[in-house]
């Protein structure tokens, strides 16, 4: 490297005198530094700022959902609005049962309605969690809280078998049975969630109790109180519905993002 290479890489980002200019011009490796030491130049800075995304369309639709509704809507009324759902459909099963004679829970009456009530309180618990602005339990909570009540179920059965249909055959009218009077609650209640911002615990809160209204009514319907009947065919269809509602649940446009 000669003195004047020196001069011109001591010089680099500052500018050329005439002499040190035409010398550039005929040296190759200078002039490969000045083009490399431009190039460097012109990219950009590690955490310069950028600036702002533009906003307007997001404010835009943010004014239009706040005309639309100037006032938040109390989140009672929607657990208000869906009790109501639940207890109408399970008050109007239940007296169609009576009147055909399908309330078949051969248990004493004592346990058969406190079991009804018991798991009338855990739905109310259940949309309580699902629907509260702010979490109230976490998995542990619902985890157990599910746990608890299929232990109430399993357990709270006659004990006996129904001998007029096989275990298979008694398993798959059941869970046909229980699905279909869940399939309305679940359907409301994954409505009501879309109009705040996904949560999986929330999620499973509203599966577990739109799915007690079906385990409810299989629970005065049904002639079969052996422990693994009920464990199979109620609880299990029951746990199995709150499971899925997560996922259910993702695949659905949230209309609002509240917490």
């Amino acid at each position: 490297m000669s003195a004047e290479c020196t001069r011109v890489l001591e010089a680099l980002g500052q500018p050329l005198s005439p002499e040190l200019a035409a010398h550039a011009d005929g040296c190759a490796g200078c002039r490969a530094l000045l083009e490399g030491f431009d190039a460097l130049e012109s990219l950009p800075v590690p955490g310069a700022a950028r600036p702002p995304p533009d906003l307007e369309p997001v404010r835009a639709v943010a004014l239009e959902a706040l005309a639309a509704q100037p006032k938040a809507t109390p989140w009672t009324s929607e657990a208000w609005t869906l009790g109501g759902l639940y207890t109408g459909m399970m008050a109007l099963v239940t007296l169609v049962f009576a009147a055909k004679g399908l309330l078949s829970n051969t248990a004493p009456l004592g346990v058969v309605v406190g079991l009804a009530v018991l798991l009338l309180l855990s739905m109310g618990g259940a949309l309580w969690v699902a629907l509260a602005p702010a979490r109230r339990l976490g998995w542990l909570g619902v985890g157990t809280g599910a746990v608890g009540v299929a232990l109430l179920v399993v357990l709270g059965g006659s004990g006996l078998a129904n001998p007029n249909r096989g275990f298979v055959e008694g398993c798959v009218s059941c869970v046909r049975t229980g699905a279909l009077f869940s399939l309305l609650p679940l359907v409301a209640t994954l409505g009501m969630l879309r109009r705040m911002a996904l949560h999986a615990v929330r999620a499973v809160a509203a599966g577990l109790a739109a799915g007690a209204v079906g385990l409810l009514l299989l629970h005065v319907h049904c002639s079969d109180g052996s422990p693994g009947h009920l464990a199979v065919s109620h609880v299990g269809p029951w746990l199995v519905l709150g499971a899925l509602a997560p996922w259910v649940r993702a695949r659905l446009r949230t209309t609002r993002h509240a917490p």
